[in-house]
């Protein structure tokens, strides 16, 4: 995984958590004033305090997931230009989550429902926030090498 700056600055992190060659993702609230209203999202959200960027993304799954992972759970990451607010950074995360660890879920109050979707329809879905599409995309090979396997339940081969 990428080395994090002691004080990134940043405004935010996404996490791609994948299983079974599938994403956690959810579909965001539809409130009109909201960035992309109504579209698929991965978990994430803004940084609060002096938080590192991935304490912001852990805790973001955390209050909208309700789980509780270790760091260990992401094993690639890096920073990208922030599409909110224009002239940031924000970071992106892919990780590994088990079955059991998804049977856990608990669904925030943020956004309409969640499902574990293939990682191919969320690549191709017009309905997709694109830039965390694009994010994926461009990690998959480095953060799976060995590519994605339906019956692995890690996600990659071993």
């Amino acid at each position: 995984m990428t080395t994090e700056p002691a004080v990134p600055p940043f405004v935010g992190a996404n996490i791609a958590l994948i299983c079974r060659a599938e994403v956690l993702v959810y579909r965001r609230d539809a409130y009109d004033w909201l960035p992309f209203a109504g579209m698929w999202d991965l978990p994430g959200g803004g940084r609060e305090g002096q938080e590192s960027p991935t304490a912001c993304a852990l805790r973001e799954l955390q209050e909208e997931f309700g789980l509780v992972l270790p760091p260990s759970a992401l094993h690639w990451g890096r920073d990208y230009p922030s599409n909110t607010p224009p002239d940031s950074r924000a970071w992106f995360f892919a990780g590994h989550i088990r079955t059991d660890q998804i049977s856990r879920i608990v669904f925030g109050d943020e956004g309409q429902y969640w499902r574990m979707m293939p990682v191919a329809e969320f690549l191709a879905h017009d309905a997709a926030v694109p830039h965390l599409q694009q994010r994926l995309a461009h990690c998959l090979p480095e953060a799976f090498p060995a590519g994605l396997v339906d019956g692995n339940d890690f996600g990659h081969r071993v």
